[in-house]
């Protein structure tokens, strides 16, 4: 046990003094303030001057209820949730236009008459002008604007697609706006008649539910785990090689057993890395706290719902740390095993799919079955939990499960290991490392 305590804090001392994890223990904080302060500073940043936007209206009656639109900022919303988008240019416009309801819109608008001019004479006037930089863009509204035609929107800068979803949205309130006053209907007494019902949620006992803030605290154990794996796997790798590359397998093997040996490597380094974490994790309430203050309203959650975030996420860690260990003991380098681990890793992300269903079914026999399968598990039965808490014996069996899966993944990283840190001059297949396990 003592030689097994040694390695441990070897291991773990060994990391915690490197100026590395003293960098990037200050810099983390940093580095996740900056992707989401930064960003929405910069939303807001002016860039220069109002865009200039000149308006031909062709109806004679729609350039003032067009401006205002562009112009008001009051019943514009500021703020947007973000939301998953597809790639390609479909997801661009989207983003595009959750990102146009974040701006808030500033425009210098001009009104631009025929005048006895033909559309083309004043098309060519507008041009001239956008070349010059007198003008940055134009929209020419045309007489059929109210039954189904489409305006036209000349830029300099055509890549601004926040400014033509803006541009694209005020057209079409004004143009609603205007329908419904000439159909006679009253806009604003419509508005009133549109709201939407806001749906309060209960339990059966007559609690409000925070099943939502709930689902967001596993979601977050989920990116949690996959951050950190992604983070500190190959910090796990490497200690598991380190012998090889430095050849003192003899001397480590005469004093001690394998499995112990593995088992104070992979504790050791991930100390280091729950270390690495729970100061993030500090800093991070700290700094949410200080920004929300002292006084704002918390959601009320059962302190069981963190007991067994905590839980379940140290679960989840080290299982797919011993998948680290186990991949370590079979490859001779850090590149070769990440390759091979990250299939394994990607189990997380199944996790995550399987979720969704579970969410609207959490008894059903894939929500069982799936919150037993040790690398689900630390995901699938937390959902169960904070949707339908499930009877504490399927609980514990989970919990029984994964750390019966993490020792095993260990012991079976150092019956791999203890052949394997002698073998040098080719790659382990399969059946070799089959044989690994199997020799006495």
């Amino acid at each position: 046990m003592n030689k097994f305590f040694a390695v441990v804090k070897r291991e773990y001392v060994q990391r915690v003094r490197t100026r590395f994890f003293v960098v990037a223990t200050i810099l983390g904080p940093l580095v996740s303030i900056g992707f989401t302060v930064v960003p929405a500073l910069m939303i807001g940043l002016k860039t220069g001057a109002p865009p200039r936007i000149a308006i031909v209206d062709q109806t004679g009656n729609m350039y003032e209820r067009v401006a205002s639109e562009i112009s008001d900022n009051e019943e514009r919303p500021q703020t947007a949730t973000p939301t998953m988008t597809p790639p390609g240019a479909a997801g661009a416009r989207e983003r595009a236009q959750q990102t146009a309801k974040m701006v808030k819109p500033d425009y210098a608008l001009e009104r631009v008459d025929l005048n006895g001019r033909t559309l083309d004479e004043v098309k060519a006037s507008l041009d001239r002008r956008v070349a010059s930089r007198d003008l940055d863009a134009y929209l020419i509204l045309p007489p059929n604007l109210l039954n189904g035609g489409e305006p036209e929107y000349h830029a300099r800068n055509t890549a601004d697609m926040i400014t033509k979803e803006q541009l694209q949205r005020s057209i079409s309130q004004a143009v609603r706006s205007q329908r419904l006053v000439e159909n006679g209907i009253d806009e604003r007494r419509l508005d009133e008649l549109s709201k939407p019902i806001h749906l309060k949620a209960r339990g059966v006992g007559g609690e409000e539910s925070k099943g939502e803030v709930g689902f967001f605290l596993v979601f977050g154990a989920a990116m949690l785990i996959y951050m950190s794996v992604l983070l500190y796997g190959q910090v796990v790798l490497g200690a598991v090689i380190e012998e090889k590359e430095t050849r003192i397998a003899e001397i480590l093997f005469s004093s001690m057993r394998s499995f112990p040996l593995m088992m104070g490597k992979l504790i050791g380094v991930s100390l280091v890395a729950l270390t690495q974490l729970g100061i993030w994790a500090v800093t991070f309430v700290a700094v949410s706290a200080w920004a929300a203050g002292i006084s704002s309203s918390i959601p009320h959650i059962s302190p069981f719902i963190f007991i067994y975030f905590a839980v379940f996420f140290l679960m989840g860690f080290f299982i797919y740390a011993t998948v680290y260990a186990v991949v370590g003991s079979m490859v001779t380098t850090t590149q070769e095993g990440g390759q091979l681990a990250m299939p394994v890793v990607l189990f997380l992300v199944a996790a995550l799919f399987v979720s969704f269903n579970i969410i609207r079914s959490p008894n059903s026999p894939l929500a069982f079955w799936a919150s037993m399968f040790p690398f689900f598990a630390p995901i699938t039965m937390l959902v169960r939990v904070v949707t339908e808490t499930p009877p504490l014996w399927q609980i514990l069996l989970s919990l029984g499960i994964g750390i019966a899966t993490a020792v095993g993944l260990i012991w079976l990283a150092s019956r791999i290991y203890r052949v394997g840190m002698l073998m040098t001059g080719k790659k382990a297949t399969l059946p070799e490392v089959w044989r690994w396990v199997r020799q006495e």
